[in-house]
């Protein structure tokens, strides 16, 4: 009898402690969906807001797929030069990392599309005329190139591509730095004591190794990067944010637009974030 009491008193113990370990976040997540997802099924006003952001969502992942992938050259390199030994070259990466984290997003976005590429036009223009000057008869078809260049055939996309890569390149610097210094420096000792050079210890031993470690953390920064697309909307390219705001200015339906934007970034955040916490698994069973 006594077995049987305490087995009626552990019951709603685990059954609460069954309640607790359920995610209902998760739930909570999908319940709301399947209202959205209702709501687009019976509603024209949800369909034709879907129709009109479908174009904005491929723009979105074309941005945030070409800026994250050269934001990776640009870390790599800001990544070798911060546990480089040469003065200079940590120098350098440790200043653009520092001055790129001290600025917001917005502002370097605007930063780089209306004072760092006209700038770049301008050298462009003044290298095609000092090509011209010099007289090389083989470059002034170039040099014309060069020289007739204008800040109008920068397509503002360019420009929000640019400025992305070039902002998270700093966060992706830190995030291979990281990478190196948790391989063991007996790594590096061991390649180099087998005729190995600096470089191509980093190559074949180093880096692919370092690979696996900041695989999770690079897909948290691309989950970051697509939220963060939102912000070239400040350049007007029709993104999916953009489009949003475009859409409500031109049906005054905030409620149904703003209800769809969302919910396609939760959707497109939420599956990525699935896909990444099943590589943080892998890479721990590996």
């Amino acid at each position: 009898m006594d077995g049987q009491n305490d087995r009626g008193r552990l019951w709603p113990v685990s059954w609460t402690q069954g309640l607790r370990r359920l995610p209902w976040w998760l739930l909570i997540l999908l319940l709301t969906g399947l209202i959205i997802v209702y709501s687009f099924i019976s509603s024209e006003k949800y369909q034709d807001a879907l129709e009109f952001l479908i174009p904005g969502i491929r723009l979105t992942v074309t941005l945030a797929l070409v800026s994250f992938a050269i934001s990776l050259i640009f870390g790599l390199i800001a990544g070798l030069g911060r546990v480089s030994k040469n003065p200079i070259a940590f120098t350098l990466a440790t200043l653009y990392v520092e001055i790129i984290r001290g600025v917001p997003l917005l502002v370097q976005i605007l930063y780089v599309a209306f004072v760092i590429v006209p700038g770049i036009v301008t050298l462009l223009n003044w290298t095609g005329r000092l090509i011209y000057g010099f007289g090389f008869a083989p470059l002034f078809g170039f040099a014309y190139y060069l020289a007739q260049l204008s800040i109008q055939d920068m397509d503002m996309t360019v420009r929000g591509v640019a400025a992305l890569a070039f902002g998270y390149g700093a966060y992706e610097a830190e995030v291979f730095r990281a990478g190196i210094e948790a391989i063991s420096k007996g790594q590096m000792e061991a390649a180099r004591s087998l005729g190995m050079s600096y470089i191509q210890a980093m190559r074949h031993i180093i880096l692919p190794q370092a690979v696996r470690v900041i695989l999770p953390p690079l897909g948290n920064d691309f989950i970051s990067m697509l939220k963060d697309t939102s912000l070239v909307s400040a350049l007007a390219i029709r993104e999916l944010t953009q489009l949003g705001r475009l859409y409500r200015g031109r049906t005054y339906r905030t409620f149904e637009t703003w209800n769809t934007v969302a919910f396609l970034y939760l959707s497109m955040t939420l599956i990525l974030s699935l896909l990444v916490r099943g590589l943080e698994k892998k890479m721990t069973v590996d």
